[in-house]
């Protein structure tokens, strides 16, 4: 019982950031914006935001990858290495003059999602 729930919850979040990654491609000033440092799109920011977008969308497909093609457990440890970018996005959102609720609300929480994910795939 555990694996399925294990498997879903790590496949949703990596469809999960990769739509977001595909949102900072398509929507760039809204999706800075929901990500709690709001930029333009505009000169040089842009190339930033796009960077940002293709760094989300290859983390949600490296996880799909190792998910499919070594396993529940390397996912999991994948999934500890991964946490690491929320973790750093809240301090990017606190130090870039964001709020404490998206910092936390959003960031942080994303990075317990994920360090509980690799939980459940380690015990799978």
């Amino acid at each position: 019982m555990l694996t399925p729930i294990a498997v879903g919850l790590a496949v949703l979040l990596d469809l999960l950031i990769i739509f977001i990654g595909l949102r900072f491609f398509l929507v760039p000033d809204a999706a800075a914006s929901a990500f709690g440092v709001p930029a333009s799109s505009a000169g040089d920011a842009g190339a930033f935001l796009t960077v940002k977008g293709l760094r989300d969308i290859t983390s949600g497909v490296i996880g799909l990858a190792v998910l499919a093609f070594a396993g529940a457990h390397p996912a999991g440890l994948a999934m500890l290495a991964v946490a690491l970018t929320p973790l750093g996005d809240t301090v990017i959102v606190l130090r870039n003059g964001g709020t404490k609720a998206v910092a936390f609300g959003i960031h942080f929480a994303t990075a317990v999602v994920v360090l509980i994910s690799a939980a459940l795939l380690l015990a799978a």
